[in-house]
């Protein structure tokens, strides 16, 4: 993208991922940084911020760290450009479809999910006196 190279920390601090998280992603090899420093720490680049975004988002709707692999390796041969054939970019596009689709019904899940829970909520909120303060 620019250039611009960011340490851990400032990868961390724009992902809201932690140190640890953001170097088990790297172990587990779905964010490899690009370069180290003159003393050896790790730099990172804006595409590797957005690879994290992507898994970051992916986690809480249930994905697994393959399934993060596998959408993270047709985005990267979809993005290489004009190298591949037609049908296999065709078979690329259709496990986007798919993962697209799978996130998709992870959502509505979710929403059902926080209907209840706010149902419930209003429910105990029903239930206490008018007065009394609400605790955050």
């Amino acid at each position: 993208m620019d250039g611009k190279h960011m340490q851990i920390g400032e990868v961390a601090a724009r992902t809201e991922l932690s140190l640890r998280t953001i170097r088990h992603y790297e172990e587990t090899g779905l964010v490899v940084p690009p370069a180290r420093s003159q003393g050896g720490f790790r730099l990172y680049t804006e595409t590797d911020v957005a690879r994290l975004m992507v898994i970051r988002r992916m986690k809480p709707l249930g994905f697994t760290l393959d399934q993060m692999r596998d959408l993270l390796d047709a985005t990267d041969r979809l993005d290489a450009g004009g190298t591949l054939d037609p049908d296999e970019h065709e078979v690329l596009l259709q496990r986007v479809r798919e993962y697209e689709q799978s996130a998709a019904e992870q959502v509505e899940k979710l929403r059902v999910q926080l209907a209840r829970a706010e149902d419930f909520a209003a429910t105990l909120r029903a239930r206490l006196p008018e007065h009394e303060p609400v605790r955050p």
